[in-house]
């Protein structure tokens, strides 16, 4: 099947959601950027994604805005591929791309909104900083972290199933889901005040 090079509709924000495709994968901690795309797809009734800048794309409204909705199919450590040809496609710049991405340096269940910064050894992340620079906005999901720092410890944790109760993951992924709506909506700063860390008031600093 032919991938489309241009939007079907204009948009004014992209939301990238970090994962690996297949089926083998749908569970892992690091495929937690999926689920949030497919939360946000569900509840604000997108139609069926295509197959689109390297990766399966939608359009539709979010918070009452025009939004894209994009997962990379390209594996993790090509993902900045995807995003690179979904910015070029909807003629968007960096400033108004979001990206969704599991972090092992916070506990579960804990958020960071932030804007800008380096990659912290995230392969997805690397890949787009290398491909389009740092200045985008990323939603950091806490997954937890193995208490070994080998990086094939970490490699293999973060590519197992959530070891935590599913109605604990499914609420992170809803809370992420809100999260992403309030960036739309209000931006950064509400955003960051209300999900950024234990309590609706801590803020990134």
């Amino acid at each position: 099947m032919r991938q489309r090079s241009e939007p079907e509709e204009r948009v004014e924000e992209l939301i990238v959601g970090l994962g690996n495709p297949g089926p083998e994968y749908a569970g892992n901690r690091h495929n937690v950027g999926y689920l949030v795309v497919d939360e946000l797809a569900r509840r604000h009734r997108y139609p069926k994604a295509k197959r689109g800048f390297s990766g399966r794309y939608a359009a539709g409204l979010l918070a009452g805005r025009a939004a894209g909705l994009l997962v990379p199919t390209t594996f993790m450590n090509a993902a900045g591929k995807s995003v690179a040809a979904a910015l070029r496609g909807l003629s968007l710049e960096p400033a108004h791309l979001l990206v969704v991405h599991d972090e092992i340096d916070l506990p579960f269940g804990q958020m960071r909104m932030r804007f800008d910064g380096g990659h912290g050894g995230h392969n997805g992340l690397r890949s787009i900083v290398g491909v389009i620079g740092p200045e985008f906005h990323r939603l950091r999901i806490g997954v937890g972290r193995p208490a070994s720092t080998d990086p094939d410890v970490v490699g293999d944790y973060v590519l197992h199933d959530f070891e935590e109760p599913r109605a604990e993951v499914e609420e992170l992924v809803r809370r992420a889901a809100d999260a992403v709506d309030v960036w739309v909506e209000l931006g950064l700063q509400a955003a960051m005040n209300r999900f950024n860390g234990t309590g609706a008031e801590q803020t990134e600093s």
